[in-house]
């Protein structure tokens, strides 16, 4: 059964995913998400939310990374349990 893709900013906080697709027109950003190390398979977990409630911190590649909502509506994930 394959599960379905959300978006990062939907993970719940404490839930991993593996990174299936970024969805981003703008190449400027796109080139940067693939500099953090967001391609396909990446182990990404939501770790902590601002006091706000935008941006998001993830756990990438042994480094926290904070995105913004918009930014991370762009990247399309699957969950995943216990990796």
């Amino acid at each position: 059964m394959k599960r379905e893709l959300i978006p990062l900013n939907m993970l719940p906080l404490g839930s991993a995913a593996k990174v299936r697709s970024l969805t981003n027109d703008d190449s400027r950003t796109r080139r940067r998400m693939l500099d953090l190390g967001l391609i396909k398979n990446t182990h990404i977990e939501a770790i902590q939310k601002s006091p706000s409630g935008d941006p998001t911190a993830y756990w990438i590649r042994g480094a926290v990374i904070a995105l913004r909502s918009d930014e991370a509506s762009k990247i399309l994930v699957e969950a995943v349990s216990g990796e």
